[in-house]
């Protein structure tokens, strides 16, 4: 995995990676410290990185994945919106790496 996501599309394409290997703490690096995560079908809402990193390997138990995918993002300053298979909102950090900060996924 890399040091972090240089642009919102490319912090869609680490979430993949780490879908893909099933890496829960690379994943819960992609979030911001209060992040929070939907995910989808009546879950309650998980809050934190340690909350989506144990939402996630769940989802993960039930053969889910994340096929990166974003069709729009909406950039305004160091806030983006990211539109696919799921809608994101992403921050970019001080250190100039975005990260996940609201995640709507519906597996």
């Amino acid at each position: 995995m890399t040091r972090g996501a240089r642009t919102p599309e490319v912090l869609e394409a680490l979430l993949e990676d780490a879908c893909i290997v099933q890496d829960a703490a690379a994943l819960g690096r992609l979030f911001v410290h209060r992040a929070v995560l939907d995910a989808g079908s009546g879950r309650r809402d998980a809050r934190g990185r340690q909350e989506i990193e144990r939402a996630v390997a769940s989802m993960w138990d039930r053969e889910w994945t994340y096929i990166a995918e974003p069709r729009r993002v909406f950039r305004a300053g160091d806030t983006a919106l990211t539109i696919g298979r799921a809608i994101n909102v992403v921050r970019r950090g001080r250190d100039g790496t975005w990260r996940f900060a609201i995640a709507v996924m519906d597996p």
